[in-house]
Parts: C-alpha cells; sequence; structure tokens
C-alpha cells in the first residue's frame, strides 16, 4: 500500500513571522495525524523560512521542503540554491512546478538535471507535471503528460525512481479555483502517469511510485480525490496557507479518519 504524502507549497507568501505563526497553529495538530496515521506531511516554505520551519518541527514527524533547487553543486549562478544548501535543512524538493516552467522557462531537460542533483543529495524529489487549458481542451493531455514524465526519469535508476514523488498538477486547475474531477485525475494518474512509468521500469514501479494531485485542492473538494485508487495525496497550494484548512486536508487524508 502507498502511503499517502501531503505536501504544503506556500509558494511566495508568509513573512517569518508569518511563517511561525502558521507553523504553530497547525503544527501539534500536524504532527499527531503524522504519528498516528500512516500519511507524510510536507511544509515547503520559501527559502528564508526553511530554516526557521525546520526548527519549529523538530522533532516530530512533520518533513521540509524547498520549492526549488539548481542542478550544480555550487558556482557562480546569482539568486539560486545549490542542493548542498537544502539537504541539512530539507528532506524534500518540489521540482518543476508548472509557475517554473511557465515563468522561467524550465524545461524537462532541466527538470531531469535538477532531479538528478536533488537525488545525490539526498533529496526527495516531488516532480510535478501537468497541462494547460489549451492542451486540455485539444486532447493532449496523455501525449504531453506522458512525455513529460519520461523526460524527467531519464536515465534514473529503478532503485532512485521508486522513492520520486509525482505531483500531477493540471495547470488550468491552479489558483483558478477550477479543480479537476476525481475521476478525470485519476485516470490520467493510472493511465497516463503510471503508464509512462511502467513503459520505463515495468509495472511493479508504476504502482509503486505515488502520485499526488495538485491544483485548486481544498477542505471541500478533497475528499473526492482521496477516494481515487492511483491518487497518493496532494499537493496543496493556496489552503496550505490556512491552518485550519491545511489541517482539514490532511485529516482526510489520514486513513484512520475515512
Amino acid at each position: 500500500m502507498r502511503t499517502p504524502i501531503i505536501a504544503g507549497n506556500w509558494k511566495m507568501n508568509k513573512t517569518l513571522a508569518e511563517a511561525r505563526t502558521l507553523v504553530s497553529a497547525m503544527r501539534d495538530d500536524l504532527a499527531q495525524l503524522a504519528r498516528d496515521g500512516k500519511i507524510e506531511i510536507v511544509l515547503c516554505p520559501p527559502f528564508i523560512a526553511i530554516p526557521q520551519v525546520a526548527e519549529l518541527v523538530a522533532g516530530s514527524p512533520i518533513r521540509v521542503g524547498a520549492q526549488n533547487v539548481h542542478w550544480e553543486s555550487k558556482g557562480a549562478f546569482t539568486g539560486e540554491i545549490a542542493p548542498a544548501m537544502l539537504n541539512e535543512i530539507c528532506d524534500y524538493v518540489i521540482i518543476g512546478h508548472s509557475e517554473r516552467r511557465q515563468f522561467f522557462s524550465e524545461t524537462d531537460q532541466g527538470v531531469n538535471k535538477k532531479i538528478k542533483a536533488a537525488l545525490a543529495h539526498h533529496l526527495k524529489p516531488i516532480v510535478c507535471v501537468g497541462e494547460n487549458l489549451a492542451q486540455n481542451e485539444a486532447g493532449q493531455t496523455d501525449a504531453l503528460v506522458g512525455a513529460q514524465v519520461r523526460a524527467a526519469f531519464q536515465d534514473i535508476s529503478r532503485d532512485d525512481a521508486r522513492g520520486i514523488i509525482i505531483a500531477y498538477e493540471p495547470i488550468w486547475a491552479i489558483g483558478t479555483g477550477k479543480a479537476a474531477s476525481g475521476a478525470g485525475a485519476n485516470a490520467v494518474i493510472g493511465i497516463t502517469i503510471r503508464g509512462a512509468l511502467a513503459d520505463l521500469y515495468g509495472e511493479e514501479i508504476a504502482q509503486a511510485v505515488r502520485v499526488q494531485y495538485g491544483g485548486s485542492v481544498t477542505p471541500k473538494n478533497v475528499a473526492e480525490f482521496f477516494a481515487q485508487p492511483d491518487i497518493d495525496g496532494a499537493l496543496v497550494g493556496g489552503a496550505s496557507l490556512v491552518a485550519a484548512d491545511f489541517v482539514a486536508i490532511c485529516q482526510a487524508a489520514n486513513p484512520k479518519g475515512r
């Protein structure tokens, strides 16, 4: 059985004081859920807040992640963060988020390089894939998402592939209030994403990899996604900035609460 994983992507939100307030408001509830239920919970604040958040959740089962990483270990890359700078304070790193692809010209090849760098520095990648509205309406979801998965996992070993998290985030559902249906997201994950993984590694690995859904996840709609057999959690944006909402989403993922 795949363990559900809920990751809160704070994006470019929360000052240090606000980050402390948010974590303090939900830390005990999240720690209890992660401790008693068979789920993983990851908080992904902006870079400057990572050390503070890590300190606040130290000793608990709550994990911390970064929102991006560079593929080089060091060098003249102004404004970037090297994987070696993160692995002492992080467990996870989000790679290839649609906003990085859209606004910062990230490519499938760059995503692959970042995954390899993260793995080399013992960071667990959360790799984002997904189509925009025009691609969805043109019937290109299967081809596009499948190609993103194959490119992301190029030259990744079977053992490393097993531990990578994939987040299916239809771009048309991010920050729009429009969420994919549970059945629709499950079909893309179960057929397209796991199908691409099966082509690369075989069915056993395809069924072992955890795949989240991301895109306008809220406490009101999350049960629809968690009820699907191929969805293993959520990459949560706006709702992760509200303590009560994020706790409610994690409660819905807790097998003991289902």
